[in-house]
């Protein structure tokens, strides 16, 4: 019974620096490739995820282990050290407007039923997106209106 007891809590231990080991890889990847961005960019635009929203929904553990929160902190402050633009962007519709029209057209994906829909075409100018590219260069436009106003009104 003792010797259980012992290699019971040595397991333990050793899924213990498992998980500490995997938590120390991740943050260094993070900080790795957040400096290889503020390096690569006169300018980060982000968009406004609310980690804790996400958190409420079948992609709980997706959300938590992807360190979006930490990620976004980490090119804040890489950004403002490096001299650089960062700004959070309102991200509302940026995966159904078409990015090449501008309109919000019958055939983008729209609520919970559209998050499967990974690929669509717009019905007013024919334009093929796939979902997360195209959120990603709503999210760029949005953010270079937002810095084209804050230099106009200086």
């Amino acid at each position: 019974m003792m010797m259980s007891i012992v290699s019971t809590r040595t397991l333990q231990l050793r899924i213990k620096d498992k998980h500490a080991k995997i938590k120390n890889q991740r943050k260094d990847d993070m900080h790795q490739f957040s400096t290889t961005l503020v390096r690569k960019n006169a300018a980060i635009f982000v968009g406004d995820v609310v980690s804790a929203k996400l958190v409420k929904t079948k992609m709980a553990k997706s959300t938590l282990d992807a360190g979006w929160s930490s990620l976004k902190t980490m090119l804040e402050y890489k950004s403002h050290q490096a001299g650089i633009v960062f700004m959070e962007v309102n991200e509302a519709y940026s995966t159904q407007t078409c990015s090449c029209c501008g309109s919000i057209p019958a055939s983008s994906p729209k609520g919970r039923a559209g998050l499967g829909i990974r690929a669509w075409t717009c019905s007013d100018c024919g334009a093929a997106h796939d979902r997360d590219v195209n959120a990603a260069r709503n999210i760029l436009a949005a953010g270079h209106r937002r810095l084209a106003v804050g230099i106009s009104g200086v």
